[in-house]
């Protein structure tokens, strides 16, 4: 790799940086995951820049390397690759009623259980990163179309896996995120129709 590159690629990385890290904490649920995660996605791409021929796509091509490392993870059984959140993310929430922090813990684990890591990365980056269905549609090389009907189907199969494990199946529950610096906190309320 030649200078130049070097000193560009990181140049494209200081610029998008705050918002990759948080997305890889966000993807693994805790801050120490979610930085060993950014960190080894910085490690793949810097060698791979220099194949990068349109430098503006630079911030799709780099979250697709994290991405793909992310579910590189997860290529063994779910019970050994679960992350607990952590309890910065429950200190997060302001004091709130630990039972119900607890829950939402459980509910948001369990979630994730049922979809792909691909399907995770997706939800994660709309839901809570604010990407739009067609930076998605580029990021994976799929059509604004595809990429909806991926959102719906991993957002009806989180809903379905909650219900189905929390006996819930009164109301129907809808997810609400609360953001926090490191990680991210689900809290369930029934839907209001």
């Amino acid at each position: 790799m030649m200078e130049g590159d070097r000193i560009l690629f990181w140049k494209l990385t200081e610029a998008e940086h705050l918002r990759a890290i948080a997305f890889c904490r966000k993807l693994m649920g805790n801050r120490d995951d979610g930085d060993d995660l950014y960190h080894d996605t910085l490690v793949i791409a810097l060698p791979r820049f220099c194949h990068l021929r349109d430098r503006s796509a630079f911030r799709p091509w780099l979250y697709r390397i994290a991405v793909n490392t992310f579910k590189n993870r997860f290529r063994r059984p779910w019970w050994k690759r679960l992350t607990p959140l952590t309890a910065e993310i429950e200190e997060s929430t302001g004091g709130g009623n630990p039972d119900a922090v607890q829950a939402a813990r459980r509910r948001l684990e369990w979630a994730f259980r049922a979809v792909t890591p691909e399907e995770r990365a997706l939800v994660t980056l709309f839901e809570m990163e604010g990407w739009t269905v067609a930076e998605l549609a580029r990021l994976f090389g799929k059509n604004e179309g595809t990429v909806k009907v991926r959102l719906s189907r991993a957002r009806r199969k989180m809903r379905e896996a909650i219900v189905k494990r929390f006996h819930q199946s009164e109301a129907e529950p809808t997810v609400s995120v609360v953001e926090s610096e490191d990680g991210i906190c689900v809290a369930m309320r029934p839907r209001e129709d």
